[in-house]
């Protein structure tokens, strides 16, 4: 019998360790949200998931076009007018499941929003602990070359600034004094158009 020297499929590959713990952070995480979250919430987002399907609006179309069609031509098959035109009921049935799907909506989009801000603020520190990590270690290699006889010392501004950790606050001040810049000189440019 002959060994096959072909690799694993990647499905078939096994997942390095740290990959599959930070899967099962996130999971971990996940789950830790999910049992924060009431049950209105969930059947509220189940039913926004079902309206933004492209089921819904061909249903309610059909359903529209079924019902006037019943009030216009229904009188001369034997269905009697529950409706007739302008077909106030329709109009306020409608407008009923407007008011229902934006507030469905708006309800799903208010927990995403929750989510999605949690998420961020996550990314944000992890992005600041691997900020002050890189430059921790931009500081150890600089010491290793000072230390070691065989390499030749040189100066490097490039360096010599990533070695400074960066100021968050500072950072976010810079931010928004461009965003103001950039905002007058478009209202700027609107002015002369």
């Amino acid at each position: 019998m002959t060994e096959s020297n072909t690799a694993p499929a990647p499905d078939e590959r096994p997942v390095p360790d740290a990959v599959a713990q930070n899967i099962s952070d996130i999971l971990e995480l996940e789950s830790r949200e999910l049992a924060r979250t009431t049950r209105a919430q969930l059947w509220l987002e189940r039913l926004s998931r079902g309206l933004a399907r492209p089921a819904f609006p061909v249903g309610l179309l059909l359903f529209v076009v079924a019902w006037m069609s019943m009030n216009v031509t229904g009188g001369s098959v034997g269905i009697p007018h529950f409706d007739p035109p302008p077909f106030a009921w329709l109009a306020g049935l409608l407008t009923l499941m407007g008011v229902v799907a934006t507030t469905v909506v708006l309800i799903g989009q208010s927990r995403q929003s929750t989510l999605a801000e949690q998420r961020a603020h996550l990314d944000l520190q992890i992005s600041l602990l691997t900020e002050q990590k890189v430059t921790k270690l931009i500081h150890l290699l600089e010491e290793l070359r000072a230390d070691l006889p065989g390499v030749r010392m040189r100066h490097d501004p490039h360096v010599s600034e990533l070695k400074k950790p960066t100021d968050p606050a500072q950072l976010a001040s810079a931010l928004r004094e461009r965003d103001s810049t950039n905002d007058a000189g478009d209202r700027g440019r609107e002015g002369t158009t």
